[in-house]
């Protein structure tokens, strides 16, 4: 899936730690698009873009409510 990512904000888990290491940062500047980085790449690192379909899923199960 490709969607334009520039100029997007950004934020980072809720997990990460105060370091910027080991987290990512999502985006819900994307309508049904939820957009991921790696908090340590940036501007500069690739960036992987989920439906919201599939992304709130996940998210339920990593919480264990799946």
């Amino acid at each position: 899936m490709r969607a334009d990512v520039k100029g997007l904000s950004w934020r980072k888990s809720s997990y990460s730690n105060g370091d910027g290491g080991d987290c990512v940062e999502v985006s819900d500047d994307l309508p049904d698009l939820v957009p991921v980085r790696d908090t340590k790449l940036g501007a500069v690192g690739p960036v992987l873009v989920f439906p919201v379909a599939v992304w709130a899923p996940f998210i339920r199960a990593v919480k264990g409510r799946a």
